[in-house]
């Protein structure tokens, strides 16, 4: 892979044959992957949502967790940090977003795990803020808090599965096939994911580079895009076959996952200092997009073409107004 990747960054021509090669990998995986990820549902009598926000979200926001912890390691935590709060933005306003434009029907949404989820996420968005805002740093404490907190959500999730705290759902037709099946093709459907991402990920970078792109604005918009390229793949699938909870636990648990394990991992392994100045311009953003997020799917709890554009278009101008704060400041 290291010799591929050598020709995709030397090799304009070979980066964009491998970024669509790996797109249309990506999209065929991640049809594989909902199913399998329904499949298990079904067989553990685990409602979609809990396999949603745990399972499937844990697995997709993967490629986040490694460039963050990478980046971390190697001391660049503007990189690590802005990649987490930059997927956050991307889930919601691209991947959502897209997902409730090309879905054929309204993506239903259970109320009580919006709820207890949007609520949780907002509480971490302004815990994960307060952390940073007044020495812009979070601290390997800090992250051992979020993943702290991280966990006792989990439990609550489940408690609340078990109690009955969501509708029955009716099943799929997978019981014929064989457990050790399901989970083989979950985790190759997953790796190759992950490998198509990485593949895009190189590829877009040589493609943004030769126009002229600064490495900075590639950190904070093309590599937060590009780690969120499973979520978005994931949930545009789902949403296309009609699996709404799979869709929408993906990126809500995902948005909880780039904050309190993503973000917060990458602070254990390192302490993460980020400039007052992408202090300034990420995290308003975010509390924007999350905000009108949860806002959107409270309204009749359901996510629609019409609420799709609106969070797609605030993406569009995150991203003109990225552009913009860079020139300016």
């Amino acid at each position: 892979m290291a010799g591929i990747e050598y020709y995709i960054q030397t090799n304009l021509t070979v980066a964009w044959v491998a970024i669509t090669v790996s797109f249309v990998i990506l999209f065929k995986c991640a049809d594989i992957f909902v199913d399998s990820s329904v499949a298990l549902a079904n067989r553990f009598r685990i409602p979609k949502l809990i396999i949603g926000i745990l399972l499937v979200s844990l697995a997709t926001t993967a490629p986040e967790l490694s460039v963050s912890l990478m980046a971390a390691l190697r001391g660049s935590p503007e990189m690590a940090l802005g990649n987490a709060i930059g997927s956050v933005i991307c889930d919601d306003g691209l991947a959502l977003g897209l997902a409730g434009i090309v879905s054929v029907a309204p993506v239903a949404v259970i109320p009580s795990v919006l709820k207890s989820s949007g609520i949780f996420l907002i509480v971490i968005s302004i815990i994960i803020f307060l952390f940073v805002v007044f020495d812009q740093t979070l601290s390997r404490w800090e992250g051992v808090m979020l993943v702290l907190m991280f966990a006792g959500y989990m439990a609550f999730l489940f408690r609340q599965a078990k109690r009955g705290g969501f509708p029955d759902e009716p099943e799929s037709g997978h019981e014929d096939v064989s457990m050790i099946k399901l989970v083989v093709v979950f985790v190759f459907a997953l790796a190759g994911i992950i490998a198509a991402s990485e593949f895009i990920i190189t590829s877009a970078t040589t493609i943004a580079l030769s126009f002229n792109i600064s490495e900075a604005v590639i950190a904070l918009t093309l590599v937060a895009f590009g780690t969120s390229v499973p979520e978005i793949a994931t949930c545009i699938t789902a949403a296309r076959k009609g699996e709404g909870a799979i869709a929408v636990g993906n990126i809500l648990g995902a948005d909880i996952m780039n904050i309190c394990w993503v973000a917060g991992a990458s602070a254990i392994a390192n302490d993460l200092t980020i400039s007052s100045r992408d202090i300034a311009f990420m995290f308003p953003s975010m509390f924007v997009i999350v905000g009108t997020m949860l806002f959107l799917l409270r309204l009749g709890y359901s996510l629609t073409r019409v609420k799709g554009l609106i969070l797609f278009g605030l993406y569009i101008l995150y991203l003109t107004g990225f552009f913009i704060y860079e020139q300016i400041f």
